[in-house]
């Protein structure tokens, strides 16, 4: 049974300061109230009241940019009663169909799905737009599906990538593939082309649902994503977070393999900054190690490594230096390892005028397009 948030926080607290400044971090972003959308009071008219004339301005608002010229849909997926899960709940989504007309593979096969979780603190709307997925889905002809998790299923929108019936399946695992079959069957999908990725909270969630359901995905991305299997409660959350799950590393994926025997290669691009001091890199390590043990890499593994520097963006764009790892086995890409110099907890090339986003390339949108462009499911 998980302790309450209050007895929890009492015992770190009486820890070292770092882990005071940890919990307190932590405590606001997961057990903060939600603010209430009354409406602002207004104060009684008075006669002699005037404007102050040095009075400050409201702030600007944020100029947004142009929206991709797609469709942008919302809709929602609700379970069937006689399922017998999840009871009450639903699951909205937003969905982009490009504009451009699809290629003729496209028209013969179906348009490519991309899924993008967001993490905490975040809409499936702020996180279209904080990544700019939508601009490069339409060059590339992609649909794109953000499910988006409820305020009653989670107060800060975080995904329960830590909690074991989720990690073994069950739910939100079943309302995300209920709406992926949902969109697969209203629209023309190519099945051979579905990719899940997600940030934070979104990337433990994704690849919770890719290890559940290998053979819906012929790829995954994961930004900034705890490692798999540990946490179970939220005291464990923030011990994962901070410091991986060591003693769950191995154990989780064997689990995973006992349960499904057949469990098809998951090709895997793991996105990850070294300042992060939320995710922090240790979880990208443990990652590499559980992609290698699922998809049975073999000793000999080839690993080709190579470093962008900074420069290579160009003089007058900011940029981070990363390296990048890549594993093949054949002539099958199976994992690519980014490691992103000096990028805290935020979206590589992402909009910063939005949260968890940092305008330094890599553009991680497109290193992960560029990588599911070469992964099919067979």
């Amino acid at each position: 049974m998980v302790k309450p948030a209050t007895t929890w926080l009492r015992g770190l607290l009486r820890a070292g300061k770092a882990q005071q400044r940890t919990a307190r971090k932590l405590a606001k972003v997961l057990f903060a109230p939600v603010p209430a959308q009354s409406k602002p009071k207004r104060k009684p008219a008075s006669a002699t009241s005037t404007l102050k004339p040095h009075s400050k301005p409201p702030p600007r608002a944020r100029k947004k940019a142009a929206p991709a010229p797609g469709k942008w849909l919302a809709s929602h997926y609700i379970p069937l009663p006689e399922l017998g899960t999840l009871p009450g709940r639903r699951l909205p989504y937003f969905l982009y169909i490009p504009q451009r007309e699809p290629s003729a593979a496209m028209l013969a096969r179906g348009r490519p799905l991309l899924v993008m979780l967001h993490g905490c603190e975040q809409s499936a709307t702020q996180f279209a737009e904080g990544t700019r997925m939508n601009r490069l889905a339409e060059r590339k002809g992609y649909a794109v599906l953000y499910p988006q998790q409820s305020l009653r299923a989670q107060a800060r929108r975080c995904w329960k990538w830590y909690d074991k019936l989720t990690q073994e399946g069950g739910g939100d695992v079943r309302l995300i593939i209920g709406a992926i079959e949902q969109v697969a069957a209203r629209y023309a999908i190519d099945r051979s082309r579905i990719y899940i990725c997600g940030i934070s909270a979104g990337a433990g969630m994704a690849h919770i649902v890719a290890l559940n359901h290998p053979q819906l995905f012929a790829a995954l991305g994961l930004h900034s994503g705890p490692v798999f299997g540990g946490g179970h409660n939220l005291i464990g959350a923030l011990n994962v977070m901070q410091h991986g799950a060591a003693t769950r590393v191995d154990t989780a994926i064997d689990e995973v393999l006992l349960r499904q025997p057949d469990f098809p290669r998951l090709p895997m691009l793991l996105l990850q900054g070294q300042a992060d001091q939320v995710v922090r890199p240790v979880n990208q390590d443990q990652l590499v190690r559980q992609s290698l043990r699922l998809n049975r890499m073999p000793a000999d593994t080839v690993v080709t490594a190579y470093r962008v520097p900074a420069s290579a963006a160009g003089s007058r764009t900011p940029a981070h230096a990363y390296a990048v790892h890549d594993y093949q086995v054949g002539k099958a890409l199976l994992l690519r390892v980014a490691q992103i110099e000096h990028l805290g907890h935020a979206w590589s090339g992402g909009d910063a005028s939005l949260p968890f986003n940092d305008k330094a390339r890599p553009d991680a949108s497109k290193l992960l397009l560029d990588f599911f462009a070469g992964q099919r499911r067979l």
